[in-house]
């Protein structure tokens, strides 16, 4: 159906393009406000570009869905869509650090068929982290397989956060990047246990990510448990849940009230 190494060469491309501009190099970038407090930079837009322009041409069948391009209806009418968002973590992206990403999957009838990560920035004596999945396939970061988490405990569990609310003090924080499609890999990875977010969000964020830990055998749904759909007429999700299976329903207790209220 699809060339998987080309697919591949694509994100990787896509990644050298953003890092051959990254001001954690020194280099200067221009950046701007989309909307208040929503910084965008000129190779979020470039990356965008380079990566429609030869995706669609890998398969012209497939429908565009991206962080930097308007909204085209017309993809909801075929049964193939790339969902993609061209530097996860712009905020670190553009601050010089290192926890952002291209982030690009392949979505058929709502689930996505392949989930592509790369962060160039990270890892650099291995080439940066790139990270692949493909449906019943499994996932893999650097070549290794991955296998997510099988903690059986929510307390005590590892979460990407800078700090946490008094009621998850019995869980310990690791290492956040700003992408939160790398805080959902890290679950796939086994350096974190769970990984959540309890507000609104688009699908071009988490598609990718959710494909890889699934794959790995995590467990991922929405904040209320339910599972993430994509190519929704709204491409909005209402938070992210990526965890050890054996502590999914505990997290999602947890989290149910928070949900509530911040759902209205």
């Amino acid at each position: 159906m699809i060339d998987r190494d080309r697919l591949q060469a694509i994100v990787r491309e896509a990644g050298r393009m953003a890092m051959a501009s990254w001001p954690g190099d020194g280099h200067a970038l221009e950046v701007w406000e989309k909307t208040p407090g929503n910084p965008v930079s000129a190779i979020d837009l470039a990356v965008d570009a380079f990566l429609k322009e030869e995706l669609k041409t890998l398969l012209p069948a497939a429908g565009w869905l991206s962080e930097e391009t308007a909204d085209a209806p017309d993809r909801l009418d075929g049964g193939l869509v790339w969902l993609v968002d061209p530097i996860d973590g712009t905020r670190d992206y553009i601050r010089g650090r290192t926890g952002w990403a291209v982030s690009v999957a392949l979505v058929s009838a709502s689930r996505p068929l392949f989930g592509l990560l790369y962060a160039p920035a990270r890892r650099q004596e291995e080439g940066g982290e790139f990270w692949h999945g493909e449906a019943g396939q499994g996932s893999w970061r650097n070549g290794k397989r991955l296998q997510a988490s099988t903690r059986k405990q929510l307390a005590g569990a590892r979460v990407p956060a800078k700090h946490l609310p008094s009621e998850d003090a019995d869980l310990v924080m690791v290492d956040q990047p700003n992408a939160i499609a790398l805080r959902m890999a890290l679950v796939a990875a086994d350096e974190a246990d769970l990984c959540a977010t309890v507000r609104w969000g688009y699908e071009w964020d988490i598609a990718a990510a959710s494909l890889i830990a699934r794959e790995a055998g995590a467990a991922v749904t929405d904040a209320f448990g339910q599972a993430l759909n994509y190519n929704k007429r709204d491409p909005r999700a209402f938070g992210v849940l990526v965890t050890a299976p054996a502590i999914h329903a505990a997290a999602v207790a947890r989290l149910a009230g928070r949900a509530r209220d911040l759902v209205g």
